[in-house]
């Protein structure tokens, strides 16, 4: 798709922005990162890093890290397997998807939460592959229905049948990660293909505050390694693994996610890296982890100038709501989050679409409305087109005093490529809406989701490359 750029909302001044960098970069050389993972310990420690082996502590010198930013692409490209949902990640490029990994959702028939299945893999991905304005799917449901060490593969393989936009997930195990690219080689044709255009990649987390752990970081380096792209977010969270203030969290997790950076271009110079954000805030009351917080949307914002300001691309969260249902509080808390952090120019904003619950249950229903919501927001990021055609002289010569615009062929040329056309918003005078039987928002997204359940054809794969992957991977289910 073609880019559409952000900017237009900055929630940090400039000074305020190299007050949180040279503040991280002190974090990073006087206090450190914990490191439990031995393949990224010996990593920095080979490059000269300040080491304790007893504390597992490096520290990492100025020096090192603007090395690595150096090294890091300022342009990463997320392919689609069709070319039209090419993500240009750079700048302030502004795309919106989906987001997880989640282990509950409100089923479209029944309208009751359950435990998600590989079946729901597969229907959320097919979802939104017919969603013009979801963007890409990070993949969002955990399949219960399936042991730990088959699900990182059946989870990418069944998205990969039903959705051809570009797929990113969080994974599990290092086997699973490693078995998940080489699929991804087959189905590309050669790993140089998949490197070519990257189709899948992947996310891995620096736990907050400041520390990569053993897991993670043993994935991390093998994923730099093989050169496939990577987001490396931290969960900072205010006044628990962050401080209470929002630019003291922006400034632990500009360290921690600089220190993901850092590592994986020590590993492999050049690796695809997204600059990655989940922070949030908590619940003054209760201290718990909230979702749809105004200040959630502030501070990934936040984020993401901190990522231009590096120069890096960048992956965030929006979005999301705290509500347990599709409601007024879900609709608002989405709405200001996705709008704050698209106007920043957030390159990939993920959790965008289809999670209700503190992000802990994925809804059919809310994956139609949230596409609605995310075309709003982009035509709010587009802004407003000041040329000769759209200031209209011409039009108001033809028109002249006195007169109406419905009838001139500029409305006719511009009324589509200049205002957002809702599909599920109501804007029906009252007594035409009861006449046609008072339609719900909720009624009218479910319609749509059993629509594109029923009649959706994904891309998909070839009948004999599929058999192909079953055979080399018995795990992958029918």
């Amino acid at each position: 798709m073609k880019p559409i750029a952000g900017g237009q909302y900055r929630p940090l001044t400039d000074e305020g922005i190299r007050k949180i960098h040279e503040s991280s970069l002190i974090l990073l050389s006087e206090i450190g990162v914990e490191v439990h993972s031995r393949l990224a310990f010996e990593t920095f420690q080979k490059h000269g890093a300040v080491c304790d082996p007893s504390k597992r502590l490096v520290k990492l010198s100025r020096s090192m890290v603007e090395d690595a930013i150096n090294k890091a692409p300022q342009k990463v490209v997320l392919c689609g397997r069709e070319e039209k949902h090419d993500l240009y990640c750079e700048g302030k490029n502004v795309y919106l998807g989906t987001g997880g990994t989640v282990l509950n959702v409100i089923d479209l028939e029944t309208d009751q939460k359950r435990p998600t299945l590989l079946k729901d893999v597969r229907d959320i991905a097919r979802l939104v592959d017919a969603l013009e304005n979801i963007h890409f799917i990070v993949l969002p449901v955990y399949p219960n229905d399936l042991p730990p060490n088959e699900v990182d593969i059946n989870r990418f393989h069944s998205s990969i049948l039903n959705c051809s936009k570009h797929l990113m997930g969080g994974i599990y195990t290092l086997q699973g990660t490693l078995d998940t690219i080489k699929m991804a080689e087959m189905i590309a044709g050669s790993p140089k293909a998949l490197r070519q255009r990257p189709f899948i990649s992947f996310i891995t987390c620096v736990v907050s505050p400041l520390k990569i752990d053993d897991l993670y970081g043993d994935i991390l380096y093998h994923i730099a390694q093989l050169g496939i792209p990577v987001a490396i977010p931290a969960e900072p969270l205010t006044g628990a693994t962050a401080p209470v203030t929002i630019a003291g969290l922006l400034t632990g997790l500009h360290a921690e996610t600089l220190s993901g950076v850092v590592l994986t271009q020590l590993v492999n110079p050049g690796t695809p890296v997204l600059y990655a954000c989940t922070a949030t805030s908590t619940d003054l009351k209760t201290m718990g982890y909230v979702s749809g917080s105004v200040e959630m949307g502030l501070i990934n914002a936040g984020a993401a100038a901190m990522a231009q300001y590096v120069n890096l691309p960048n992956y965030t969260t929006a979005g999301m709501s705290d509500s347990k249902m599709v409601d007024t509080q879900n609709g608002y808390e989405k709405a200001i989050t996705n709008v704050l952090v698209a106007l920043s120019g957030s390159n990939f904003i993920h959790d965008a679409a289809g999670l209700v619950e503190f992000a802990s249950t994925a809804s059919y229903k809310q994956y139609v409305i949230d596409d609605e919501i995310i075309g709003m927001v982009m035509r709010a990021v587009r802004g407003i087109e000041v040329t000769d055609e759209t200031v209209a002289l011409e039009a108001y010569g033809r028109v002249g005093p006195g007169g109406n615009f419905l009838a001139d062929l500029h409305t006719v040329q511009w009324m589509r490529k200049e205002h957002y056309i809702p599909k599920l918003s109501d804007r029906q005078l009252r007594v035409n809406w009861e006449k046609s039987g008072k339609p719900y928002v909720e009624d009218k997204a479910i319609a749509v989701g059993k629509r594109i359940l029923r009649d959706h054809k994904p891309l998909g794969l070839p009948k004999e490359l599929n058999d192909r992957l079953r055979s080399v991977f018995p795990q992958i289910k029918p």
